[in-house]
């Protein structure tokens, strides 16, 4: 099967990287303001105004939303689901995944990340370039994991939570739903939902509206 990429920003780029690294098909890129013809060689097929048309030319394609904001890509998701469409799995030829994972479907692992054994990712998770994911971990839906993050065995990570580039979080912590936590964080107590902690240790700065 073939893949449509959503979205040709620059977290589309990666997407499409990850799938040529894959030796996957792509058949095109979907976006509601590209100007061209042409995206990185493929097919620009249409916006999401036009997505009737764009399923029935490619009944069989599989679907990947390269947004990197958690809200908008779930909004995406759940249209998509609405229309019955399938969601693929972009994961770099060179991310190391054990055998023991589960990687739920439109999840995209970006190069040289790591996910080690009984981790539990959800749908359209983002584990960005260089992020480890240690055992026993579970990361929710729509979670996005900035490059260059690690998380100890038995971390959970709530659906919709941004977790920023370079943060660390140690062994068995929590952290809620809709949470931001800062570049460079070190989470070493949980976390609640709908808020952002920044520094090290990191600690809650704000409520989340």
């Amino acid at each position: 099967m073939g893949y449509i990429i959503f979205g040709a920003g620059g977290h589309g780029k990666v997407v499409f990287d990850n799938l040529r690294s894959m030796g996957a098909e792509i058949i095109g890129v979907m976006d509601d303001q590209w100007p061209e013809e042409k995206w990185r060689g493929v097919p620009y097929l249409g916006g999401i105004n036009q997505f009737d048309k764009i399923a029935t030319n490619h009944i069989n394609a599989l679907y990947i939303i390269a947004i990197g904001q958690n809200s908008i890509r779930e909004k995406i998701a759940f249209f998509f689901e609405q229309k019955g469409v399938l969601f693929g799995k972009a994961i770099h030829s060179s991310a190391v995944i054990s055998a023991d994972a589960c990687i739920g479907d439109g999840t995209v692992i970006m190069a040289n990340s790591v996910v080690n054994a009984d981790a539990r990712i959800g749908r359209h998770v983002i584990i960005n370039t260089g992020t480890t994911v240690d055992h026993d971990c579970n990361v929710k839906d729509y979670v996005h994991l900035s490059p260059g993050v690690h998380l100890a065995g038995g971390v959970e990570v709530g659906s919709n939570t941004h977790i920023g580039i370079g943060a660390c979080l140690i062994p068995q912590v929590k952290v809620g739903r809709e949470v931001i936590i800062g570049a460079g964080g070190c989470v070493v107590h949980n976390i609640p939902d709908s808020v952002t902690a920044i520094g090290c240790p990191a600690k809650v700065i704000s409520k989340n509206q």
